[in-house]
């Protein structure tokens, strides 16, 4: 019995080993999400290559519960101020996600073998870093997942931006310049920072967070964990603006929750990938006409300018879409801020409503 605890222990050092050495190196090289997929890809290798790889299911907790904080901890009060008069094109952004969640959901798994658990997260449109762990939670297939997601997010972040700018530089061409940019004083205006970024506020951050995961994980309910500590900790900030969690910390949660799903890819599982082909095509074009067909609903309903409007209903995360915007010359931070929303109420409630679909619809 020992031995075993002994093995398994080394076998969790040796998966952290090569999970951080992965990452680091899979970020340097400036891969999209380099950390998680890093770590992802070369804890994949040695499950596969030798089924050594392994790290206790606590961590996967672990994870959940800190990512949920570093969500929480995103949002700033003047964001919600900006954002009263932004409520309607939020509400379309949303409600085009959440039904293009749903579609592609059940498209893919008619298109494949995935079960409707995890063709419905694999079209969920969170963070990289933290739907494949609630989903593994939720008792989908995390690694597809994974793949899924990494899909996603290298279709918003290296795909999008060129298509926006041809299509963009197209239509000038033809005569139909952007009708212009949402006149609004966010545009101009920065961000509020928090003013309590001390090791204090990190400590009680991630204690309400803990606090509050714990509460999801005892109730049973699938992703409750993850939801849970995003709701307590968005009060924390929202409420005393007292909560932060340093960009270390995200990091090296992200280099674990690679690790981690890595040790669900094992040699048997590999064979399955080939499967994700064709469900991959579906995402893809669906996510492009999405980004196509809202935008131009949010540019002509509100008056959004034409690039600003594609991006809104782009698929890419909140921080590279800062960088997106810069390289588009879009300058309204409102886009930004919608899309920390999203990831927000994406992550908090999209998990939920599968959970309620699957279980209305006994899977």
């Amino acid at each position: 019995m020992e031995s075993l605890v002994e093995n398994r222990w080394f076998a969790a050092l040796l998966t952290i080993a090569v999970g951080c050495a992965c990452g680091l190196l899979a970020k340097r090289i400036k891969v999209p999400a380099g950390y998680m997929i890093g770590a992802f890809v070369g804890v994949s290798a040695l499950s596969i290559s030798t089924g050594v790889a392994w790290l206790p299911t606590e961590v996967r907790t672990g994870v959940q519960i800190v990512a949920g904080a570093f969500v929480g901890c995103s949002l700033e009060r003047s964001d919600l101020l900006r954002m009263r008069g932004s409520v309607r094109p939020l509400l379309l952004m949303l409600c085009t996600f959440l039904a293009l969640n749903l579609v592609l959901g059940f498209a893919m798994s008619a298109v494949s073998s995935m079960d409707l658990r995890t063709a419905l997260m694999c079209a969920v449109p969170g963070g990289i870093n933290d739907t494949p762990i609630v989903a593994a939670a939720m008792g989908a297939n995390g690694p597809d997942v994974t793949v899924m997601q990494l899909i996603r997010q290298v279709l918003g972040i290296g795909a999008f931006p060129i298509m926006i700018a041809a299509f963009d530089r197209a239509l000038d061409r033809r005569g139909r310049p952007d009708p212009g940019t949402r006149d609004t004083a966010a545009a101009d205006a920065k961000r509020e920072k928090s003013k309590q970024r001390s090791a204090t506020s990190t400590v009680v951050a991630l204690a309400v967070a803990v606090a509050a995961g714990v509460l999801g994980r005892l109730s049973g309910v699938p992703g409750l964990t993850f939801t849970a500590s995003i709701v307590a900790v968005s009060v924390l900030k929202l409420a005393f603006d007292f909560a932060y969690i340093p960009k270390w910390v995200k990091k090296a949660c992200q280099l674990v929750a690679g690790c981690y799903l890595g040790t669900l890819l094992t040699a048997e599982g590999l064979a399955g990938l080939a499967d994700l082909i064709v469900p991959a095509i579906v995402l893809v074009v669906s996510y492009t006409a999405n980004c196509f067909i809202t935008g131009k609903l949010e540019s002509r309903l509100f008056g959004y300018g034409r690039k600003e409007g594609m991006l809104i209903a782009s698929p890419a995360g909140a921080s590279d879409m800062a960088l997106i915007m810069e390289d588009l010359r879009v300058q309204n931070v409102d886009v930004v801020i919608m899309q920390v929303l999203r990831a927000a109420v994406v992550m908090a409630l999209f998990p939920q409503i599968v959970n309620i679909v699957c279980f209305a619809l006994g899977g």
